[in-house]
């Protein structure tokens, strides 16, 4: 575990947060690296600058995680006049898909921006630095496409073992990810990727943390009080040829393999929320339509037996099939021997929590780890007893889709 913390000598930390007037928030980011964000639509949150920061790793991250948040927010001194969820002190959370070697991360910004509707806060926490003087954000140029560390023709070999698996009955489902380089000439402007992708994909929540920058369509928790909220994806289509939306939504809610994929998603999430809940329900599937590829979705609404703080609830799905497997373990190992690279925080939470426990995570997906003037780009695909390896690369490649577009500024 590493903890740093700006030098308070004998005093709390101050913590006020009031009322200001609504903004666009992407708008207000200063540098051009290591923003903080969630953000969608006119809700969400921008932060800069760092009062604290956790960085921690291991099969106990997130019980270590919410412990110390817990016990930093206790120690603050908080003059909160807006008092509504996301009011107060507000940490930014991205977490690891898998227990090792990447590190899970908790920043506290000295300066956060929120907004929800017409309504909008600031909240800054001890001596932030006085003003926001905006850098120009600065488009990248001559960008140019590598091979990660597992490549396209490696993913479609191990999609067609995973299926052998699948068949031979040791697992039912398996998602696996691949990985592409994006090089540019100069740093790349995290908030110029940022800007595009709310721009162009309005439906999802667009973040940054650490580097981390993506637009995920999938909630996994929404927590207000007792109230649990959480959209699950798996089955996707994407129009080819002269192949119209409405047709693609058809297809997608008649296809027997994207409907099997769909419901291991769900009923996994349902069933790690049951044993937390004295309430369930579940509406779906339906048809979530984005500008480059449609998903069946199920939305969830549970209410908790008794308090619990946001990390725990994620804990308790993490991972979920959507980006894990069926089952959870014997999936989670076939990724470590069919990958074989480190996914980083690419499919682990990402997301807000506040000083009441409340908050909101996605799955990191659609996403890329941002390092000076190179990009990692990651995308996977659920895989089923009737995957084909061709088809699973090319529902890869359509996932990165808004990545590319929005390093190159590219308007479809």
């Amino acid at each position: 575990m590493t903890i740093s913390q700006q030098a308070q000598p004998t005093s709390r930390l101050l913590v006020r947060s009031t009322e200001t007037d609504p903004c666009e928030l992407l708008e207000l980011l200063p540098g051009p690296e290591r923003t903080l964000a969630w953000v969608r639509g006119d809700t969400g949150f921008v932060g800069w600058g760092e009062a604290a920061r956790l960085e921690v790793r291991g099969p106990a991250r997130f019980e270590e995680a919410d412990s110390w948040w817990r016990n930093f927010v206790a120690g603050l001194d908080i003059d909160d006049a807006v008092g509504v969820p996301g009011s107060g002190p507000v940490a930014f959370v991205s977490m690891a898909f898998a227990d090792q070697p990447a590190k899970s991360l908790v920043i506290v910004p000295e300066v956060v921006v929120a907004r929800r509707g017409e309504r909008a806060w600031i909240t800054t926490i001890g001596q932030p630095p006085h003003g926001n003087r905006v850098v120009p954000v600065r488009r990248p140029r001559a960008v140019r496409y590598a091979d990660g560390d597992f490549p396209a023709d490696a993913y479609r070999s191990a999609v067609r073992d995973a299926v052998g698996h699948i068949r031979a009955g040791r697992l039912d489902k398996v998602v696996l990810a691949h990985d592409v380089l994006a090089m540019a000439e100069d740093a790349l402007d995290e908030r110029f990727v940022l800007r595009h992708l709310a721009e162009h994909y309005p439906r999802c929540w667009t973040y940054a943390v650490d580097g981390l920058v993506g637009a995920t369509p999938e909630l996994l928790i929404r927590k207000t009080g007792l109230l649990v909220e959480s959209r699950v994806l798996a089955g996707t289509a994407w129009p080819s040829g002269d192949t119209t939306g409405d047709a693609v939504a058809a297809g997608l809610l008649l296809s027997p393999k994207d409907r099997r994929e769909h419901a291991f998603a769900a009923e996994s999430l349902v069933e790690s929320l049951r044993p937390l809940c004295t309430a369930l329900s579940t509406e779906g599937p339906h048809v979530l339509r984005l500008p480059n590829v449609q998903h069946l979705a199920t939305d969830v609404r549970a209410e908790l037996a008794e308090p619990t703080w946001l990390l725990r609830v994620v804990e308790a799905v993490h991972p979920t099939a959507a980006v894990g497997g069926v089952p959870r373990e014997e999936a989670r190992q076939l990724i470590d021997r069919l990958e074989g690279m480190d996914r980083g925080r690419y499919s682990g939470p990402v997301g807000w929590l506040d000083a009441r426990g409340d908050g909101e995570c996605g799955i990191a997906l659609r996403c890329a780890q941002f390092d000076g003037s190179t990009a990692r780009l990651f995308a996977g695909c659920g895989i089923v007893e009737t995957s084909d390896p061709v088809g699973e690369a090319r529902e890869a490649s359509a996932k990165m889709r808004p990545l590319r577009d929005a390093i190159e500024g590219v308007v479809t």
